[in-house]
């Protein structure tokens, strides 16, 4: 493993409201692990009128020393969640190793390296950088969707980015997920803008809008998307909520994957689970029925429109220093499927994650549904789906070959409505 970073980095933060951040502590590398401590000036803060709040608790609670990590972890979730996931390294890894870069490994570089290596402009409100005392961002000149998807292009084929075109991808490197993609401001929104990929076996970007507008429809609390084309391909915006613009600057709002909220990290991913989730939202977070009704609808939601991968970092909640409140979906994306037979990346009661409704009306009373409450709300997702089909597919210009394929494999699988 190689690093460019060495062995820390200093932790600033957005506090709530504040439109500049300060600095919170320091990570430190060491034989594999990374772990962090707060800073002495950071921990004054507390009951101030601008005052610290713990990046998350219970992992990181606001207290002096090396913080220790919780079981089985080699990092804190919270710090994990604001580093790039596998597109992100991809795009570090063509910057700093080169054409290298197509087949290397993405353990070649350490976390640290990935941290600082990123963009500033990040999931949530953290950034990471080499000095405790000064706050200099990574940015890049706002580009155009065209250098965008040029440079992504050139990352899948292993290709060295021009410096121009490494500026432009570089503003994304710090966002999760395996598909291309990347950060771009228009006016008073920030979007995350996906593109399609050469390896695509129909309109991902087409299906991601599709199954995204038609959960709206049906009043799940979801993240406003767009459609456009540039240079002849589609892109997808999906507009940023964690981002608030006040005059010329913008507010951040911290937020946790549920894979911290569980303890959890990408090797343990597998035992990620509803039931856990829903018990966690039950006893912190902000209007708990309400929410526990939302996330129970995502998950019927995910089912009959094929998104098979619902992982713990496709959930999120918000975080103020005392509560978690769920923030929209952001990431609801048919799975392509060979056959009809199909699993959750999330276990759903007990050790099922067969995507099944049956599996569902299980897990309903961890959701504090009745079986009754249950079966209305998949009446109702199944009625929006069939009633605004045709129309959503003709907003999205779908093509008659996309929409037979996707109606009835991803769509409405006669597999997920099984008795």
């Amino acid at each position: 493993m190689t690093s460019s970073s060495g062995k820390e980095a200093f932790v600033w933060i957005w506090l709530p409201n504040a439109t500049e951040p300060v600095v919170a502590g320091r990570l430190e590398a060491d034989n594999g692990t990374v772990q962090f401590n707060y800073g002495k000036s950071y921990l004054e803060r507390i009951g101030s009128s601008n005052s610290a709040i713990s990046i998350y608790e219970p992992e990181l609670p606001l207290q002096t020393g090396r913080l220790p990590l919780s079981e089985g972890l080699t990092m804190p979730g919270c710090i994990r969640d604001a580093s790039p996931d596998a597109w992100g390294r991809r795009v570090i890894i063509n910057r700093l190793l080169g054409l290298k870069g197509a087949n290397t490994d993405t353990d070649e570089l350490d976390e640290l390296t990935y941290l600082l290596e990123s963009g500033s402009d990040r999931i949530g409100a953290l950034d990471f950088q080499r000095s405790p005392t000064e706050y200099v961002p990574r940015t890049a000149t706002n580009p155009s969707i065209e250098e965008l998807i040029e440079s992504a292009d050139r990352v899948e084929k292993g290709v060295l980015l021009t410096p121009e075109l490494d500026q432009a991808l570089f503003h994304g490197s710090s966002i999760g997920g395996a598909r291309p993609k990347a950060l771009i401001q228009d006016q008073s929104r920030k979007y995350i803008a996906k593109f399609s990929s050469s390896t695509d076996l129909y309109n991902v970007v087409k299906a991601e809008f599709i199954a995204m507008r038609l959960a709206d429809l049906a009043e799940l609390n979801v993240a406003p998307v767009q459609l456009t084309k540039a240079v002849g391909k589609d892109v997808l915006l999906i507009e940023r909520f964690d981002r608030i613009p006040k005059h010329s600057v913008w507010l951040r709002k911290a937020q946790v994957s549920a894979l911290t909220l569980l303890g959890l990290d990408e090797m343990m991913a597998r035992y990620a689970s509803y039931e856990t989730f829903a018990e966690i939202i039950r006893h912190r977070f902000t209007n708990p029925r309400k929410s526990l009704e939302e996330v129970f609808s995502r998950l019927v939601f995910n089912i009959l429109c094929g998104n098979t991968d619902d992982h713990a970092r496709n959930h999120a909640a918000f975080w103020d220093g005392k509560d978690l409140t769920l923030t929209p979906a952001y990431d609801i994306c048919p799975q392509n499927r060979a056959g009809n037979e199909a699993s959750q990346a999330m276990l759903i009661c007990g050790n099922n994650n067969l995507s099944w409704l049956k599996s569902c009306l299980e897990t309903a009373h961890n959701f504090l549904l009745s079986e009754v409450e249950a079966r209305n709300i998949f009446e109702k997702l199944i009625t929006t789906v069939v009633q605004h089909w045709d129309t959503v597919c003709e907003e999205a210009e779908l093509s008659d070959a996309d929409k037979k394929l996707l109606w009835g494999r991803q769509f409405l699988n006669t597999f997920s409505t099984e008795q």
